[in-house]
């Protein structure tokens, strides 16, 4: 009977046992498959860090108010940003047109696959630039005079020749200021260019003096034409910024006064472009100002 007992006994012991490795085995495997940190695990030994710099766009066209923001985070994957117009990004490293000037308060939130997070927030305090003054370029041969360039030589027309036009011719007589003026024979067949260095986005002044015979009808147009061109061919007078057709003949001997404004928009160079038709007509006295 003892003997029975014993192996009844140990039966029951092993069987206890086996049960409680499984028992074991189910919980150490529970714990194992936690996201979560459980009690005695160690905590995220690389935490984020939200950073960010941010850079103002640079330009008169509204590019003043776009801002670029540079992503200086550390051990974060994923990132939220507030630019505090309303305005929000999951972007990696956005940018942000704003609507005007201000202070704008911008929040990046950093975060990582553990879902620990870092804010980081920064104020930017945003102005339009004021607009550069705008250059005055020089017109040469302002006056078509003879040796009037800057080394003192030229015959008063060098510098308004154009490859495949036409010559501009020059009168003394009538002038509206010195000994010569510029003459347009009434073929048509002569244009004067120059072509001038400006500052783009500026408002300008063309100011200029014209007369025209009196006998038949034609006119005298001053074009201000964008960008440069090396051949007369090349030029589209349907994309000029601005024009002034000139269609007086009270007085041959009389010149009228013009005054031609023009904005440069985004170029940086603008060309004068001086065409007649129909009629003998004069051009003197060319300058330029900024409004």
């Amino acid at each position: 009977m003892k003997h029975l007992f014993d192996f009844k006994l140990g039966l029951i012991t092993k069987t206890l046992s086996m049960f409680a490795a499984v028992l074991l085995l189910t919980i150490t495997t529970s714990c194992e498959d936690e996201v979560y940190p459980v009690a005695g695990s160690f905590p995220d030994k690389t935490p984020p860090s939200a950073a960010f710099s941010a850079t103002q766009g640079v330009g008169f066209d509204n590019e003043w108010k776009t801002f670029s923001f540079s992503n200086q985070s550390s051990s974060a994957t994923d990132f939220s940003w507030d630019f505090g117009d309303g305005n929000s990004s999951t972007e990696f490293e956005p940018s942000n047109v704003y609507p005007g000037e201000g202070t704008f308060t911008v929040t990046l939130t950093a975060t990582d696959k553990l879902s620990v997070s870092s804010t980081y927030s920064e104020d930017i305090v945003i102005v339009e630039p004021e607009a550069p003054s705008a250059v005055i370029p020089p017109i040469l041969e302002a006056g078509f005079e003879d040796n009037s360039l800057p080394d003192g030589t030229g015959d008063g027309r060098d510098s308004w020749r154009l490859s495949g036009a036409g010559v501009i011719q020059i009168t003394s007589s009538p002038v509206y200021n010195g000994s010569q003026a510029a003459k347009f024979p009434s073929a048509g067949d002569r244009a004067g260019y120059q072509a001038l260095e400006v500052t783009p986005n500026s408002d300008y002044t063309l100011s200029y003096y014209y007369t025209m015979k009196t006998s038949g009808s034609g006119n005298i147009t001053v074009w201000i034409l964008p960008g440069e061109v090396t051949e007369f061919s090349q030029i589209d007078t349907s994309e000029a910024i601005a024009s002034f057709v000139g269609t007086d003949q009270s007085d041959a001997n009389t010149y009228v006064k013009v005054d031609l404004p023009f904005n440069t928009g985004a170029n940086d160079k603008v060309a004068i472009l001086i065409t007649n038709e129909g009629v003998e007509s004069r051009l003197d006295d060319v300058s330029i100002s900024a409004d």
